[in-house]
Order: structure tokens, then C-alpha cells, then sequence
């Protein structure tokens, strides 16, 4: 995930190069680095560069990552001829290439030959079972073609391979929270819990998922999860300051005939409740009788 400060100093040095102030090798760099995907100004200033001799021969050996940065971009952005362009003259340094291969298989699916694109995604993964860029890129393209069951499929045997990839994880969290299939993503997420217990999301996307199940126990851990966000961020997260509300309310709902010994403190919703009003009337005063309404008609 990129930061604020990564996010600010990636805009000025786009702005910089704009502008002709130069730097278009660094923002390419910083892309790379940062993972993101700004296909159209990778295109525009990596061929600047690629077209400029002396610009080009001064990269080094990095002039083949940018052929390759630059090939990746012109995918993105349809532009099918100079990609084909760049994969040839790394055919042609590097003939045996694996990695090269990959570049493609990336080209057929980039003109939509899916099934010459499996197939050679499936030769490249006899000579590499453990190749997770290409276990991954078989799932975009499923999920292109909107094969969802094959992605999932993917996704699954990927992640008995590969079982700690937490990215994986949220993406198959995902796509069964797209299809509704909340046990099945409440799963993923306490599998992302048992990697990565101080990560904030999690506990909140993990509670909203107990939520949306519904039922007494599952609504009880919701507001256990809900509780661990606010606490996790300081107190500072108003989605599970409301979500301790939402679950009180309904537990108390369900728990209505039980005995008192079943029923919970109500000094965790009310200290919820008073932080919500507090924040409310500091940055939304607006929206307060909302607000008030809405917690009213909780019974809160």
C-alpha cells in the first residue's frame, strides 16, 4: 500500500516532468518501486527514453527493466504494437527467457486469445510449479473473461501453495463478499487475522462480515472485533463505533426473554455512542440530529 507522503512525492515528481523539469527516469523508477500502475505517462516517458539513443545507452542494464516497465504499460493501454515491439528486442537479448515468456503470455490475453494464453501459462508453469506471478495472472484473467468459480478455483489451489500471502487472501475475501458468500470470507479474514492480528481492516472488515451473517454468537464476536478496531486505532474509527451500536442493538434484540446473567453491560455502546456524538459535532455539527436519530431509534 502506497503511503501519503510516497503518494505526494510520486504527484510532484509527475508535475516535475509535465512541466519539462525533467526526472522522467526517477518518476519511472518510483513507479516501479511503488508497484503502481500509471500506464499512460510510464508509456509516454519510458519511450521518450527509449527513443532518445544516448538517453537509452546511459541506463545500463536497466534499459531492459524499462523495455519491459514500458512493454507492461502499452498493454494497459491497448497500444498492442508497441509492446510487441519491446518483447522483440528482449527476445532478442535474452532468447531463453523465462521471464520474457511471461511478457507473452501477458500479450495474448492483452489481444484476448485467453485460450492460447492458458495454455502457454500452463507451459510455464510445468517448468515452474512455484511461479506465483503467473499463478496470479491465470486469476486476473479469469476474472477477466468474469469466470468467477474458475478464479476462486485458482485462488484456492494458489493459497495451498502459497498460504501466507495475505494479499491472495483479501482477494479471495473479495470476490466471495461480491457473490455473498459471508462464511466463506469470513474464512479468509480470520486466516488474515491469524497473520497480521494488529492490522486495523481486518478486524474491522472481519466484524461487518459477522454482522452481515447475523445470529447471537455472531454478533457477539462482531462487536468483540468492532471493539478490537477501536482499539487498534486509538478510538478513532467511527465504522466500528457504529458498528458496537448496530451490534448492541441487535444482540439486544435477540436476547430479549433470557436471563440477566446473558445480557451485556450497556457501558460499552453508551461510551461508544457519546464518542460518536463528540466526533459528530467536531467535524459533521450538520449532521448530528442524524445522528441522534438514528442511535434513538437503536434504543441507545
Amino acid at each position: 500500500m502506497v503511503s501519503k507522503t510516497e503518494e505526494t512525492q510520486l504527484n510532484r515528481l509527475e508535475n516535475q516532468v509535465d512541466n519539462g523539469g525533467g526526472g522522467a527516469w526517477e518518476y519511472l523508477c518510483l513507479v516501479r518501486k511503488l508497484k503502481v500502475r500509471r500506464s499512460e505517462k510510464v508509456l509516454k516517458y519510458g519511450l521518450s527514453i527509449l527513443n532518445d539513443p544516448k538517453k537509452r545507452s546511459a541506463l545500463g542494464p536497466e534499459e531492459w527493466t524499462l523495455y519491459e516497465q514500458v512493454a507492461i504499460a502499452a498493454m494497459d493501454c491497448q497500444c498492442l504494437d508497441f509492446a510487441k515491439d519491446c518483447i522483440k528486442v528482449l527476445h532478442k537479448k535474452f532468447p531463453e527467457s523465462k521471464r520474457v515468456g511471461k511478457l507473452d503470455c501477458m500479450l495474448l490475453e492483452a489481444k484476448g486469445s485467453w485460450a492460447e494464453a492458458d495454455k502457454a501459462y500452463s507451459s510455464l508453469l510445468e517448468d515452474n510449479p512455484l511461479d506465483q506471478a503467473i499463478h496470479k495472472r491465470r486469476v486476473a484473467m479469469a476474472k477477466a473473461q468474469g469466470n468467477i468459480s474458475v478464479a476462486i478455483e485458482w485462488l484456492n489451489k494458489y493459497l495451498e501453495i502459497f498460504m501466507a500471502d495475505h494479499d491472495a487472501w483479501r482477494e479471495l475475501a473479495d470476490i466471495y463478499l461480491s457473490l455473498q458468500m459471508y462464511k466463506q470470507a469470513a474464512f479468509c479474514y480470520e486466516e488474515l487475522l491469524l497473520s497480521h492480528p494488529t492490522v486495523p481492516l481486518y478486524h474491522l472488515t472481519y466484524a461487518d462480515v459477522l454482522y452481515t451473517l447475523g445470529g447471537l454468537e455472531n454478533l457477539q464476536t462482531a462487536k468483540k472485533y468492532y471493539a478490537s478496531t477501536i482499539d487498534l486505532t486509538g478510538g478513532k474509527n467511527t465504522r466500528a463505533l457504529l458498528g458496537i451500536c448496530l451490534c448492541t442493538s441487535a444482540i439486544a434484540q435477540l436476547s430479549k426473554g433470557r436471563s440477566k446473567e446473558d445480557k451485556e453491560s450497556p457501558e460499552l455502546q453508551s461510551l461508544a455512542a457519546k464518542v460518536l456524538e463528540k466526533e459528530y459535532k467536531q467535524r459533521a455539527a450538520d449532521k448530528l440530529g442524524l445522528l441522534t436519530s438514528a442511535l434513538r431509534s437503536l434504543k441507545i
